[in-house]
């Protein structure tokens, strides 16, 4: 990676992210989070993020240049988060973007959303190389990625129906506990049995796919039963066995695809990072298949800029930089 400064700018959701990037060195990481706004709806709603991204994006960039002490004149790149997302999320900061880059004559390039989570633990381990196997897990997306160089990646498997994130999100919202239902999953499993209750999980023919509407369903189907029975069982206990069900699936897919490609790191990314048991089944797999992990820790894991920047800056060393035309892709895909 150079020495080149690089901004970087993510807004595929409800976060207005942005961060000043030198090689791996993160000189700021700022973040406007929407998680307030979008609780009372019990999910993000596209048109409420839009417009706050839009009232956050100027103050954000702002903020991250002073954090960084460095004026926008010395920036020497500007990317932005071109896709997967939601379109008008990703237009306000592509389009932000796009115009200070011309503005200070500096090139501009747009990347996607979950190269950049391929790129994140580089910043904080910069001795992290491929090849690797990466597990990409968010609200939106649920990937096994083999990549084999920077830039060379083969996406072994997917969710065929909800994201990890997406099933916390959905089961917290039935069970009461709020949103965002990955960290009220997490915090209300606490001192609660695991074991408990024996959740399915799905697809054990396909070893590199994720499934988790059956686990929803088969929740939600249980839940009732007892409650009809007057039986409910202590939530902790719900919520620990719904969290131990992720994980399981998450964390036997990822060592699957390492039997199967034979490397010797394994990374991950994604909001569902932030998840405590998560963290811990992957170290004591990594462990027990002597393999090393890759990590980020929590900041770097959900939606930053720094991260965006870090996949830029591979990409601008290797002569890439985006059109003037380009556009957004909601629909972008790895590779």
């Amino acid at each position: 990676m150079g020495d080149r400064l690089i901004l970087g700018i993510e807004t595929s959701c409800d976060e207005t992210a942005c961060a000043v990037v030198r090689g791996t060195d993160v000189l700021s990481s700022v973040l406007a989070s929407q998680t307030d706004m979008h609780a009372r709806f019990g999910g993000v709603v596209p048109e409420v993020a839009a417009r706050a991204h839009i009232e956050a994006i100027r103050p954000m960039v702002h903020m991250a240049l002073r954090k960084a002490g460095v004026h926008s004149d010395e920036i020497d790149a500007i990317a932005a988060t071109q896709g997967p997302g939601l379109v008008g999320s990703l237009m306000v900061g592509f389009s932000f973007a796009k115009a200070l880059a011309w503005g200070l004559g500096a090139p501009f390039i747009g990347i996607d959303h979950m190269e950049g989570h391929l790129f994140a633990p580089r910043l904080e381990n910069p001795d992290y190389h491929p090849p690797a196997v990466i597990l990409l897990a968010s609200g939106g997306h649920s990937q096994l990625v083999h990549m084999k160089d920077w830039g060379d990646y083969e996406i072994l498997g997917g969710t065929i129906d909800d994201a990890a994130g997406e099933a916390f999100d959905k089961l917290a919202r039935f069970m009461g506990l709020g949103y965002p239902g990955g960290p009220a999953i997490d915090t209300t499993s606490d001192g609660g049995d695991p074991k408990s209750i024996r959740f399915p999980r799905a697809l054990p023919d396909r070893p590199f796919d994720f499934s988790f509407s059956g686990l929803k369903t088969s929740v939600v189907n249980h839940l009732q039963k007892a409650k009809a029975a007057e039986e409910l069982p202590p939530i902790a206990d719900v919520a620990a066995s719904v969290q131990e069900a992720i994980v399981d699936v998450l964390v036997t897919k990822t060592f699957n695809a390492v039997n199967e490609t034979g490397v010797k790191v394994v990374a991950a990314g994604g909001g569902v990072l932030a998840n405590r048991r998560l963290r811990v089944a992957l170290e004591e797999r990594a462990a027990d298949a002597g393999v090393e992990l890759c990590v980020p820790s929590p900041a770097l894991c959900t939606d930053n800029g720094a991260m965006i920047a870090a996949a830029a800056d591979f990409r601008l060393d290797n002569g890439a930089t985006s059109s003037w035309y380009d556009d957004v892709d909601p629909g972008l895909r790895l590779g």
